[in-house]
């Protein structure tokens, strides 16, 4: 995945907003992410580490979206 790259969640029915809309990459950062099903309901932002995340512009506007949460549609060259 790169900047350019249209993309979409994996899962769009949990993010009612944006109903499998696509979005476009525009830049990438480190996020610390709590998934509530793999470490619980108790956040403890000491145990995890940062993952990468995608900043992707939507028609509605932008946000930071886990990179193993979203698919490509189409490549940027």
């Amino acid at each position: 995945m790169k900047v350019g790259d249209i993309v979409r969640l994996k899962f769009f029915n949990r993010t009612a907003v944006l109903k499998n809309r696509p979005g476009v990459v525009t830049d990438f950062t480190d996020r610390k992410c709590w998934r509530t099903e793999k470490h619980g309901k108790k956040v403890d932002w000491t145990k995890i580490d940062p993952e990468p995340h995608a900043v992707v512009l939507f028609e509605n506007g932008v946000m930071r979206i886990p990179v193993v949460d979203l698919d490509i549609i189409n490549v940027a060259r």
